[in-house]
């Protein structure tokens, strides 16, 4: 399985073409056994991002979402032992946001598929997947 950040959903919703062709290759290999996920708070940014006028989503986002999920994204719900995890994570940024997907990646033993250079620099046992590569 591989969690995708915020931006990468973005990305592969919208077909920007911001991804690179290995994690493209990666993603598209996880979909075809279902086992591609998001955080639910990746759709929480999404919506903040859209209520700030700083991301246009074409539709309304509950339909996207569903759509989503009916697409095969598996929802990671965010739950206590998410939280602890991100909370207690040595030497990360404070972003909780941020914070909540990488113990989402963790939690699951799964790779983080992002392009966040503060997350694919940072020094601890989480397995990533550089989305421009």
């Amino acid at each position: 399985m591989i969690v995708l950040d915020t931006h990468v959903l973005v990305w592969l919703d919208g077909g920007t073409g911001e991804l690179g062709d290995e994690a493209a290759t990666r993603i598209d290999h996880e979909f075809a056994t279902d086992n591609v996920a998001v955080s639910a708070i990746s759709f929480w940014e999404v919506a903040m991002l859209v209520a700030k006028g700083r991301l246009e989503i074409s539709r309304p986002l509950d339909l996207w979402w569903d759509e989503l999920l009916e697409a095969g994204i598996c929802e990671v719900p965010v739950d206590g032992r998410i939280g602890v995890r991100a909370a207690e994570l040595p030497d990360f940024h404070g972003d909780p946001a941020d914070r909540l997907i990488v113990a989402t990646a963790l939690s699951a033993g799964s790779a983080l598929v992002t392009a966040d250079q503060r997350i694919l620099g940072w020094r601890q046992p989480l397995q990533v997947v550089d989305a421009k590569k």
